[in-house]
């Protein structure tokens, strides 16, 4: 082994990251940067989606790439038999798909309590059909793009070294930065009556924070499983929930209300999990 290949060896993890976030973010500002840059409504901008389109393709090539790189063609055809992994037991699959809708519409319902402003977008919409079916496709195709990249690669390879929490911490954060373009250009449009000093920096801590939290319950579901599936269902149930069904139309304060309580409760339910299944106990499967 040269001394290249061995300093490539040590890096990795880090080489998917910067690769991701390369081809992500450049891609990003090429299709979509005059609007980002502009803070044009994301809502009616047509630059908008094509550029986040072109964000998803930084996990799946970085992951490919660097499935090749290290671990060459065997690596490549692990990577896809654990894509198609998918008898397990049952009851992962309801933590996988059920843990996003659960956890969000308790959030919501107990905000719609104080306020119809939080009630769920699928009850205030008079096209159910209409918001559903885009939903599960795009979050169907987002999780799948997604998940080989941070499960795919990344996730095995830190749990070599860390925990279930550890790795899942470090990967969502890392997760959490890879939206921060597209949360600065919905952000942009979407502070109200609140100072954009103000809910910009919230906006995207809570997201992240969020997203971190997710990610811990996405990383001990993998642990169990070591079903890449399962995690492009469990990924595609929260794009579904948090983004298309669930999501209340809400701006500015009432916005980050919701995000607040919702990351305080989904960082309670990575607390139960860390008590009942060990989740911090470093490199073997947790229990």
């Amino acid at each position: 082994m040269t001394m290249a290949q061995g300093f490539l060896k040590k890096v990795q993890v880090q080489t998917y990251f910067a690769l991701t976030l390369a081809i992500s973010w450049s891609g990003l500002i090429l299709v979509g940067g005059a609007g980002l840059f502009a803070g044009t409504n994301w809502q009616t901008d047509p630059r908008f989606l094509p550029a986040i389109q072109t964000m998803l393709l930084g996990p799946p090539i970085a992951g490919i790439l660097s499935t090749v790189l290290f671990s060459g063609t065997t690596g490549l055809r692990d990577l896809f038999a654990r894509l198609t992994r998918w008898r397990i037991p049952g009851r992962w699959y309801a933590v996988a798909l059920l843990s996003a809708p659960l956890l969000q519409g308790g959030v919501l319902a107990a905000l719609s309590r104080f306020s119809p402003i939080y009630l769920p977008a699928i009850i205030s919409s008079s096209d159910k059909s209409g918001l559903l079916l885009p939903a599960i496709a795009y979050g169907l195709v987002g999780g799948l793009v997604e998940e080989l990249g941070w499960t795919g690669f990344v996730i095995p390879r830190l749990r070599k070294r860390f925990s279930v929490l550890a790795t899942g911490v470090i990967v969502g954060v890392v997760w959490g930065v890879w939206h921060i373009l597209q949360m600065w250009w919905v952000g942009s449009t979407s502070f109200a009556d609140v100072p954009a000093g103000i809910f910009l920096p919230v906006y995207f801590l809570t997201a992240i924070a969020a997203l971190t939290a997710y990610r811990v319950l996405m990383a001990w579901i993998y642990d169990r499983t070591a079903s890449l599936f399962v995690a492009v269902l469990m990924h595609g149930s929260y794009i579904v929930c948090t983004l298309f069904v669930l999501a209340p139309p809400t701006t500015g304060m009432p916005f980050l209300v919701y995000s607040g309580v919702f990351v305080v409760v989904l960082w309670l339910a990575v607390a139960v999990a860390v008590r009942v299944a060990g989740l911090r106990v470093p490199g073997a499967r947790a229990s």
